[in-house]
């Protein structure tokens, strides 16, 4: 239950024009969907020129760099070879310099501007040291022999991807402000993957990698080695022995990916849709897995995408801390699917993620709107069969279903809290609800829904065998839920979530909007109500100035980046702890959320 930008507005009423919708009703559930929150981009690239700068420097070494960066710049589309010779030559004086006084930051800067033209002449040029090492000759005569380092990754050859010098990028758009950038050394990439690339298969990667990468130069007599280094995993960089900041740009490879992939488009089909949208579910990593950081998984809402997650990643992708501690996914799923199987499907990529990377730490799952109901269900025990027997009135074993049938809502209805969830954060959730999912422009929306054909299947068999509906209280059906009627206060998924327990031993908090009134408890964001979002037990509650979509407010955004930096403090308590018990020889505690944890433009200065 998220705004949608103006662009899917589009998709909307293509969607309903297919199904053969007709008349002012439809107008008017478009319309409700369709509300605008702006019309700026996501995001935009354009390419820009860099250039050097005014000010130069005045050691030797940096005259002579200077000297041939101009020479490069003359030399690029005329003669490509000597041109990146030119480049090389103006690093190596600059690695000098840095080496004498790693602050000198016109050496710094000469040194980045010298290594990012290596790149851009290169791919103008269409040489590849990638593939094979390259001899280029400097104009007064000497040579330089440039290759790079194969690093350990099965998804990393440089010759697989488009390397986009940062500084050639002018990053504008409402989801990339601010650009996120690290100071230091290197040149500051963005990584594409390209689409002729071998396919390898790594679980969880993303359709489509879109990365920063920082590249830096070594030099052995003239041999210069290009070293690409993952700017989120490692923050420094050895330039002839000093240990430098490295360079990156955490934002640029966001935009890149979202002005040429718009993959925010498919939210609002994909909820009409979902069977035709169902290979979009999947655990996707935004970074290459480090078994020392944290998982922090974030679960959309209705009509929505991962996309909605861009500004809260680029927030902390800005702090240090977040970035040293924390590893980022999200998870993808057509929303228009019934909570109860999307919930299932998540449980299951987190089951294969356990079993993918068995010593993770414990997850952290950050849901918004009917997300935050989704991630809720991960820490939830239904007890035993009783939510089965809500619905079907005996034990599963004497329930008259088909096997497959039964395997799956098995699946669904019986289910323990997970054991490697460690924090929940809601956002906008609507935990008992929501009435617009009830009123004429839900049951309207809901009507929009297609069924996919194994539910359509199913759905008698399912209905014959269910006895909710003679529960006075709860929405009438005569054909199976979907996303929208499992949001109603009165489905009975929902009535009967809110009676079963969730873990203790996991720590919740809840941000809710109030639209900037000040009116709670009577509040509400717009599309969900306080009494609906507040839950007694949360750890934490932040009321924000916001309406439905907190997920992109200042102030929601620093209270998810409050809310992690305590878990890092809890979690290092209770490492202490454990460490202090340990050499007394008392053992671990009974209980505690981190028990099976087991180990193997901002401008940033």
């Amino acid at each position: 239950m998220c705004c949608l930008k103006q662009s899917r507005f589009y998709h909307a009423r293509n969607a309903v024009s297919k199904q053969g919708q007709r008349g002012k009703a439809c107008i008017v559930i478009i319309a409700a969907l369709a509300t605008l929150a702006g019309c700026a981009p996501l995001a935009e690239v354009r390419t820009t020129s860099p250039r050097l700068g005014t000010q130069y420097g005045t050691s030797a070494q940096l005259q002579r760099a200077e000297q041939q960066i101009a020479a490069g710049q003359q030399l690029r589309v005329s003669h490509p070879y000597e041109a990146v010779g030119c480049y090389l030559a103006s690093i190596e004086s600059t690695t000098i310099e840095l080496h004498k006084n790693p602050r000198d930051r016109i050496a710094l800067r000469d040194y980045n501007f010298a290594l990012s033209r290596v790149f851009s002449t290169t791919r103008d040029a269409h040489l590849d040291p990638w593939i094979r090492p390259l001899h280029v000759r400097v104009p007064n005569g000497s040579q330089y022999l440039l290759t790079n380092r194969a690093i350990a990754n099965r998804l990393w050859r440089p010759q697989d991807y488009e390397l986009i010098p940062a500084d050639e990028l002018d990053v504008r758009g409402e989801f990339v402000v601010p650009r996120v950038i690290r100071e230091g050394a290197g040149a500051a990439l963005v990584a594409v993957r390209s689409e002729r690339a071998p396919q390898v298969s790594v679980p969880f990667a993303p359709p489509r990698i879109y990365t920063a990468v920082t590249a830096v130069a070594r030099f052995t007599g003239r041999k210069c080695e290009i070293e690409f280094i993952d700017p989120l995993a490692t923050e420094t960089v050895n330039i002839s022995g000093r240990n430098l900041p490295s360079d990156a740009d955490f934002t640029a490879p966001i935009a890149m990916g979202l002005s040429r992939e718009h993959p925010e488009k498919i939210g609002f089909a994909a909820m009409i849709n979902p069977e035709k949208f169902a290979y979009t579910e999947r655990l996707i990593q935004v970074q290459p897995y480090d078994p020392n950081k944290i998982p922090v998984v974030f679960v959309h809402g209705l009509q929505d995408t991962p996309v909605a997650w861009v500004p809260m990643v680029n927030a902390l992708w800005a702090d240090p801390v977040l970035r040293r501690n924390y590893q980022v996914c999200v998870f993808s799923y057509p929303s228009g699917y019934p909570i109860p199987y999307s919930a299932l499907l998540l449980r299951r990529e987190l089951e294969a993620f356990d079993r993918t990377f068995p010593h993770h730490r414990p997850i952290i799952l950050v849901g918004h709107s009917m997300g935050g109901i989704i991630s809720r269900l991960m820490i939830t025990d239904s007890g035993g069969d009783k939510l089965w027997r809500y619905f079907f009135g005996k034990a599963p074993t004497q329930t008259r279903l088909s096997p497959q049938i039964k395997a799956l809502l098995k699946e669904a209805f019986i289910f323990k809290p997970r054991l490697n969830v460690a924090r929940l954060i809601f956002i906008s959730t609507p935990h008992r609800g929501s009435v617009i999912a009830e009123n004429s422009i839900g049951r309207i929306a809901s009507s929009l829904i297609r069924k996919s054909a194994r539910v359509m299947e199913a759905g008698p068999e399912i209905l014959q065998a269910s006895i909710v509906q003679e529960d006075p209280t709860v929405l009438k059906l005569t054909r199976l839920p979907n996303s929208i009627d499992t949001l109603s206060p009165n489905d009975p998924f929902v009535k009967e979530m809110n009676t079963l327990p969730m873990a203790k031993r996991v720590p919740y908090h809840s941000i809710i909007g109030d639209r900037g009134r000040g009116d709670t408890p009577n509040s509400s964001d717009g599309v969900v109500s306080y009494w609906s979002s507040h839950l007694d037990g949360a750890e934490s509650e932040k009321i924000v100035p916001c309406g439905h979509g907190a997920h992109h407010n200042p102030e929601a955004v620093a209270e998810v980046v409050r809310i992690l930096k305590k878990h890092i403090r809890s979690n290092d308590q209770l490492r202490t702890n454990l460490s202090w018990a340990a050499s007394f020889g008392s053992g671990e505690p009974e209980h505690g959320p981190h028990l099976s944890e087991k180990r193997g433009k901002i401008v940033l200065r």
